[in-house]
């Protein structure tokens, strides 16, 4: 799943999940919306990203390509080291910046919902 929200210069891209070639049919239209917002930073949360192939880095790819080519920047934030690697594999990792600051919250305390024991009426 890739969520879009935006600022007046910023487009943020939340995935969750596998960022793969089963996921490729979306890529395209999720391409476009963001060209097209043509804001100068794209902030890419990968926190809860649960794998990436070489099809997924190539969606990144071209979102950063796209925004240099407007002279703007992606960031990469909470990317795990086999995603980098899979970017740098693919020769592109000068294309994205990478937020070393940021840390992404617990995904096990994040996912607990607070859920009341339900009632059995007698």
């Amino acid at each position: 799943m890739i969520e879009i929200s935006t600022s007046p210069t910023t487009t943020t891209l939340v995935i969750a999940g596998d960022l793969d070639l089963a996921e490729r049919d979306q890529f395209p239209e999720i391409a476009a919306r963001v060209v097209g917002l043509r804001r100068q930073l794209v902030v890419i949360d990968m926190c809860r990203v649960t794998f990436m192939d070489s099809t997924g880095a190539a969606f990144l790819i071209s979102l950063a390509d796209a925004g240099r080519k407007r002279g703007g920047a992606t960031v990469l934030r909470g990317a795990d080291p086999r995603d980098l690697f899979v970017i740098e594999v693919c020769g592109a990792m000068d294309l994205f910046r990478i937020d070393p600051d940021h840390r992404c919250e617990d995904l096990d305390e994040a996912s607990v919902t607070t859920n009341p024991t339900p009632t059995q009426e007698p």
